[in-house]
C-alpha cells in the first residue's frame, strides 16, 4: 500500500449543508475542495434524486442554498460586473440567484441591501432573513442616497482606525464586532419590503417559527453582553401582531427548534457545572411565556466529534412533527436520538463514527459522515426500522485507494477512579521487532472528543512510522455534567489522565520508544501542551498550538475570556487572581526542558497570540530550545478551514519539528 501524505490534504473532498426539498424527493447538498493555486477553497452545489448524484453549479462559489419549492433552489453569489464592483468597494449586500435543478442557468432572483447569514421561506415570495448590521451608522436600506454616500465616505476615511465600546470588541472568525448585531428581517420580494424585527442594541441568538409565528430570542446590551438571560418576540407573519411573552435572565440559552407541536428550548442555569454544563430542555409556551422543564439531560445534543477534514457545517437538529431529530456525543462517536414530545429521547443511529450533519423527510434520513475509517461521503437511511447507513457517494474513495489507513485500535485506562477511553494507531508496516517514535495528540475544548475517524495529521504520522495516540480525559464532551466539570482544577485530573493513558500505552506497545515520545495538542490542547512541558520532561518535543499560557492575559484579550476565564479556573480577576495564575502554565515555564514549536495566527481572537508569545519568550529566555510559526491572516481555525497553503506549512512545521527531535 502507498503511504498517505501530507498534500493528500489537497484532493479531499468536504461535504456539508445536506437539505431535503420540500416534499422530500431530492435534496441538495455542498462540496468543497481545495484551489491550491488560488489558496482558496471552491464550493459547489450537488443535487441527490433517485438514487443518484449529480452536480449542479461550477463558479466555486456556491456554499449555501435554500430550496423554495419541490425544483427550484436559491443560493447567494457574486456574478454580474456590478455585484463584483460592489463587492470589491465592500458594500454589505446579498445577491440571490435562482436555479431550477431540472434544467437552465442560474438567473438573478433579488438582492438584500445588508449582508445576509442565513435565510428562510415563509410563504411565496416571503422570507426570514438574518443579518448582521453595524448599530453605529443608519440602516442602509433606509438611508437615503446622500446618507449612503456619507457612510461610506465615513467608513472608508475610518479604515485606519478601530474604536472600542463594548465586551467583547472581536470574535474569532469575525474580526472586530464592536458595534455589530444579528438582526432579523422580514422580506417580501415583490414589490420588495423589507420590515426589521429586531433594532440595534437587539441581539439576536436564537430563532424558529412555529406555524404563523416567528420566534426571536434576543438579548438587548449595549456596552457589556450579558452571558445569562433572554428576551422572547413572537411576529406573527400574517397578521403582523407583535408579543414579548419572555424576558427571562436566569437561562443561557443555547438553541430553539419547532418540534413535536412544541416549541422547545435547550438551556442551563449553569448553576450545577458552570458554562459548558450541558443543556436541559424546556417547552416554551409562546402566548404566555411559561417555560418548564421536559428533560434533564446529561449529554450534549451535538456533535463534538473532532477531525481536520470538515469544511461547512449544516444541521444538527431537525424538527418534525414526530419529535427532534438531534445528534448527540456519546464516547467519541456521534449519535442520532429522537426527542419524542414527552421528554423520553429514543437512540436512532449509534454506529461508531461521527455523523456531521443531516436531514430528514418522510421517514429518510439523509447524512454527512465519517463512517468506517473514510474521509466524508453522503450517508442514507430508512427510518422506519433497524436503521443502518447506506454509502451513496465516492467523493473520496480514490483519495484513499490503496493507501494505508490506520485503523484506531481502542484502549480503556484507569485513572484517578475514572475510566478513560483513547486509541491507538500503529504506524505503516509495523515490525513487533523494532522500535519506533511515538506522539501523543491532546484535542481542543476541552469539551470536544476525539474518536474513531478519520483524522489527516494523525493518519500522516502513522504512515510516516509513528505510534499515535490520543484518549477523552476528564473535561472530554462524550460523558455527563460531571466528567466534563474541571473547573478550578485545569492541569490536575486531566494531566493525571493523559499520563497515565501514555503509560498504558506504552505498556501494550513496547515498541514504542519512551525516548522518542512527541506531543502536541491545540487549544485546550495547546494549553495542555504548555502545561506538560512544565510539569514533566518524559517527552523528546513538543509542538503547542493556538494555546493558552496566561489566564490572567486570556481574560481581557480573547473574545471569550471576560467570562470563559473566570468559569473555568473558577476564580475571579479581581478577589483571587491567584487561582488564575496556579492554573497558568506561563507559571511553571521555569521548569521546561522541553524543545517546543509554538503555533499561533495574528487573527485568532479565542486564544490570541500574544498567549503563545508569552510561552515562547520564557523559553528562550531561560535558554530552552523553541521555535513560534507565527500565520497572518489566520484564525483559531487554522487546522480546520485554514487556506490550503497555510494548513500544509502548519503540518509541515510540526511535522519537521518531531522529525527533528525524535529520529
Amino acid at each position: 500500500m502507498e503511504p498517505i501524505k501530507q498534500q493528500d490534504l489537497l484532493q479531499y473532498k468536504f461535504l456539508s449543508g445536506v437539505r431535503f426539498c420540500p416534499d422530500g424527493s431530492r435534496a441538495a447538498f455542498v462540496v468543497a475542495n481545495s484551489n491550491e493555486e488560488e489558496n482558496c477553497y471552491e464550493r459547489r452545489l450537488w443535487l441527490y434524486e433517485k438514487g443518484g448524484l449529480r452536480q449542479l453549479t461550477d463558479l466555486g462559489k456556491e456554499g449555501s442554498f435554500l430550496w423554495i419549492d419541490n425544483h427550484r433552489l436559491i443560493f447567494p453569489a457574486v456574478r454580474s460586473a456590478k455585484e463584483k464592483k460592489r463587492a470589491e468597494a465592500k458594500e454589505e449586500f446579498t445577491a440571490y440567484y435562482l436555479l431550477d435543478v431540472d434544467g437552465g442557468e442560474a438567473i438573478p432572483y433579488m438582492t438584500l441591501p445588508f449582508a445576509a447569514q442565513s435565510i428562510r421561506m415563509l410563504d411565496d415570495g416571503l422570507f426570514l432573513v438574518i443579518a448582521e448590521v453595524d448599530k453605529t451608522q443608519p440602516l442602509l436600506y433606509e438611508a437615503s442616497e446622500e446618507e449612503k454616500t456619507k457612510a461610506r465616505k465615513k467608513k472608508e476615511e475610518e479604515k485606519d482606525y478601530e474604536v472600542f465600546t463594548e465586551l467583547p470588541f472581536w470574535f474569532n472568525g469575525q474580526g472586530v464586532t464592536n458595534g455589530r448585531r444579528t438582526l432579523a428581517f422580514l422580506v417580501d420580494r415583490e414589490p420588495m419590503k423589507i420590515v426589521p424585527l429586531l433594532r440595534s442594541p437587539e441581539d439576536l441568538i436564537s430563532q424558529t417559527v412555529a406555524g404563523d409565528l416567528i420566534l426571536l430570542a434576543y438579548i438587548p446590551w449595549q456596552i457589556k453582553r450579558p452571558i445569562t438571560g433572554f428576551c422572547l418576540r413572537t411576529v406573527n407573519f400574517r397578521t403582523g401582531e407583535v408579543r414579548e411573552p419572555v424576558d427571562n435572565w436566569s437561562l443561557m440559552l443555547g438553541g430553539m427548534e419547532y418540534a413535536g407541536g412544541k416549541v422547545l428550548l435547550t438551556a442551563s442555569e449553569g448553576a450545577r457545572h458552570g458554562l459548558n454544563e450541558n443543556a436541559w430542555v424546556y417547552t416554551l409556551d409562546p402566548v404566555d411565556g411559561s417555560i418548564e422543564v421536559l428533560r434533564q439531560e446529561e449529554y450534549s445534543m451535538y456533535s463534538s466529534v473532532g477531525s481536520d477534514c470538515r469544511l461547512g457545517g449544516g444541521r444538527q437538529a431537525v424538527g418534525t412533527p414526530e419529535g427532534l431529530y438531534h445528534l448527540t456525543t456519546r464516547e467519541g462517536s456521534s449519535a442520532l436520538y429522537l426527542l419524542k414530545p414527552d421528554g423520553e429521547d429514543l437512540p436512532v443511529y449509534t454506529g461508531e463514527g461521527a455523523m456531521d450533519c443531516f436531514d430528514v423527510a418522510n421517514g429518510k434520513l439523509l447524512c454527512v459522515g465519517l463512517y468506517e475509517m473514510r474521509l466524508q461521503e453522503l450517508y442514507a437511511a430508512d427510518l422506519g426500522g433497524a436503521v443502518g447507513l447506506t454509502k451513496l457517494s465516492a467523493f473520496n474513495d480514490e483519495a484513499l485507494k490503496d493507501r494505508y489507513v490506520a485503523v484506531p485500535e481502542p484502549i480503556t485506562v484507569q485513572s484517578r477512579g475514572l475510566e478513560i477511553g483513547g486509541w491507538i494507531l500503529k504506524p505503516k508496516d509495523f515490525d513487533p521487532a523494532k522500535k519506533y517514535p511515538g506522539i501523543l495528540d491532546v484535542h481542543g475544548g476541552p469539551k470536544t472528543v476525539y474518536g474513531p475517524v478519520f483524522y489527516h495529521e494523525m493518519q500522516l504520522w502513522a504512515n510516516m512510522g509513528y505510534f499515535v495516540f490520543f484518549c477523552n480525559p476528564k473535561g472530554s464532551d462524550g460523558r455527563d455534567n460531571a466528567f466534563m466539570d474541571i473547573r478550578g482544577h485545569y492541569g490536575d485530573t486531566d494531566f493525571a489522565n493523559l499520563m497515565d493513558f501514555t503509560d498504558a500505552v506504552l505498556a501494550r506497545y513496547p515498541q514504542i520508544d519512551r525516548e522518542r515520545l512527541c506531543e502536541t495538542g491545540g487549544s485546550y490542547g495547546g494549553f495542555m501542551t504548555n502545561w506538560i512541558i512544565g510539569h514533566t520532561d518524559r517527552f523528546c518535543c513538543a509542538a503547542s498550538q493556538r494555546s493558552i499560557s496566561n489566564w490572567l492575559s486570556f481574560y481581557g484579550i480573547s473574545d471569550i475570556g471576560f467570562y470563559f476565564a473566570a468559569d473555568q479556573t473558577d476564580g475571579d480577576l479581581y478577589e483571587n487572581p491567584e487561582k488564575l495564575w496556579a492554573q497558568s502554565p506561563l507559571k511553571y515555564a521555569g521548569n521546561v526542558t522541553t524543545p517546543t514549536l509554538f503555533i499561533h495566527s495574528d487573527e485568532d481572537y479565542r486564544c490570541p497570540m500574544s498567549e503563545g508569545l508569552q510561552m515562547y519568550a520564557a523559553l528562550v529566555d531561560i535558554g530552552v530550545e523553541a521555535r513560534l510559526c507565527l500565520f497572518h491572516g489566520e484564525n483559531h481555525e487554522l487546522s480546520r478551514s485554514g487556506k490550503p497553503k497555510h494548513r500544509q506549512r502548519r503540518l509541515q512545521e510540526i511535522t519537521d519539528w518531531f522529525e527533528q527531535h525524535a529520529r
